[in-house]
């Protein structure tokens, strides 16, 4: 039977991986990176949102502390008023994005979900490249991103479903 190593925030924050890892109570928990169809939406969601949004800082895999203990590292992450201080975010971004994997297990998508609402994120992206369908949640729930444009919970961010499916 295999032993997790637990590590303290300082040894986390201090370390670098091949491909960031999630922080969860003392645990390094790997995400999956490089594959092309994930690459390809994260990338036209940093490149469509940042050209959009000059005002917003669009980072790609930066570190978000949810809590004292907890860190996530979302695919895309867009802040309002610039670059923050600091090397990690440590206050609510305007948006996070999660871009699925094919072996995504659904328990854990909903872990990170309500980890970014109980921090204060307003919305919350989740884009599927295999069925091209996104998904909105917000403190008032889930939606699917119909008619086209996925937007955030209060209507000032949006982005073309085309920006990212092209065909």
């Amino acid at each position: 039977m295999a032993v997790a190593t637990v590590i303290s925030v300082e040894e986390y924050l201090r370390s670098s991986y091949d491909g960031d890892c999630d922080f969860l109570e003392g645990h390094v928990v790997e995400r999956n990176v490089g594959e092309l169809d994930h690459s390809d939406v994260q990338s036209s969601c940093l490149y469509y949102l940042g050209l959009q949004y000059k005002s917003y800082l669009c980072g790609v895999e930066v570190r978000v502390q949810v809590k004292p203990n907890r860190f996530l590292v979302p695919d895309v992450t867009l802040v309002s008023g610039g670059k923050p201080k600091g090397r990690i975010i440590t206050s609510p971004p305007t948006l996070t994005i999660e871009v699925l994997w094919p072996d995504d297990r659904a328990a854990d998508l909903q872990d990170r979900i309500d980890d970014y609402l109980a921090f204060g994120v307003p919305t919350v992206w989740v884009i599927n490249p295999v069925s091209r369908r996104a998904f909105v949640y917000t403190a008032d729930g889930m939606r699917e991103a119909k008619g086209g444009f996925l937007r955030t919970a209060d209507g000032v961010i949006e982005m073309p479903l085309t920006a990212i499916f092209a065909d």
